[in-house]
């Protein structure tokens, strides 16, 4: 049993970990509790099952989902964020706004098509590979490999190409990239752009392994964003350790406890971290300035 919740563990926590990414890009760039990236999390996974419902076969419907949910992500930057930037407003404005947003979509998605749960399994449900003593099916093995490749694919895009180093000067300082010539509505836009594409894959892989809800992109989210603190917000080897621990916290604290636990842990462990290490584990700590 320990050797099951285990693989649990992982498998849940490399698509924490792409969550955590996404949402700690677009919250590093911005500083915006961006609630909304839930509702982008729920919509990929309902665009590909349209897709579906549409006759389109799943190599064409999964790119065309994840394209769709990306561009609604910048549509919410256009439209809403970015007029309330430039009107100044509060931290608890755009917080507001973004719940908003996020009641709004999952409210039409739920309207659209229902209560009920969805699937967008491309094949029958086998019984798995077995693994020692446990069990992991071959779409978990696609999605922990993906989210590793996805993971490591951004870490080389952040760190050498022109437009990743263009959006870690806005993150560090939008003042001094401002001055120094970087457009930073431009690179706001792709972040968010890029942040709603990592939560679309997250959602469609994890679609292939259990069904959909309307209200599945936020608790998603609310793991994520543990894993997003805990790792260190901004920091990409910090949201493979941040879902990696979240994920492993959440399954194998249940070894001894009962399950509806799971959420206690984790919430538990994002207490010990604010108090203890508020920067996460690979997050840099806040200077203070001199007077």
């Amino acid at each position: 049993m320990l050797t099951q919740l285990f693989v649990e563990g992982l498998f849940a926590g490399s698509v924490y970990a792409l969550i955590a990414l996404g949402f700690g890009l677009i919250y590093s760039t911005t500083r915006v509790f961006h609630f909304a990236h839930a509702a982008i999390y729920t919509a990929a996974a309902y665009l590909a099952y349209s897709g579906g419902l549409l006759g389109l076969k799943l190599y064409v419907a999964i790119p065309l989902a994840v394209i769709l949910a990306s561009m609604l992500g910048g549509l919410l930057e256009i439209v809403v964020y970015r007029p309330l930037r430039k009107k100044e407003a509060s931290p608890v404005i755009l917080l507001l706004a973004s719940l908003g947003l996020l009641i709004v979509i999952q409210n039409a998605i739920s309207l659209l098509f229902g209560d009920g749960a969805k699937s967008i399994r491309g094949s029958a449900v086998s019984e798995g590979l077995a693994i020692f003593e446990a069990r992991i099916t071959a779409i978990q093995v696609g999605i922990m490999i993906s989210s590793v490749l996805l993971l490591a694919l951004c870490w080389a895009f952040i760190k050498y190409s022109n437009k990743g180093k263009a959006m870690a000067a806005v993150a560090n300082d939008p003042e001094l990239a401002r001055i120094v010539g970087i457009e930073l509505d431009q690179v706001i836009l792709f972040t968010f752009v890029l942040g709603s594409a990592l939560a679309a894959i997250a959602s469609i892989l994890i679609s292939f392994d259990t069904d959909m809800t309307p209200t599945m992109g936020f608790d998603a989210l609310l793991m994520g964003v543990v894993a997003a603190i805990v790792g260190g917000i901004g920091s990409i080897p910090g949201a493979f350790l941040g879902g990696l621990l979240v994920g492993m916290a959440q399954h194998l604290g249940v070894w001894k406890l009962p399950t509806q636990w799971q959420d206690a842990i984790v919430f538990g462990i994002l207490i010990i971290f604010l108090l203890l290490r508020p920067q996460g584990l690979l997050g840099k700590p806040l200077k203070k300035a001199a007077v």
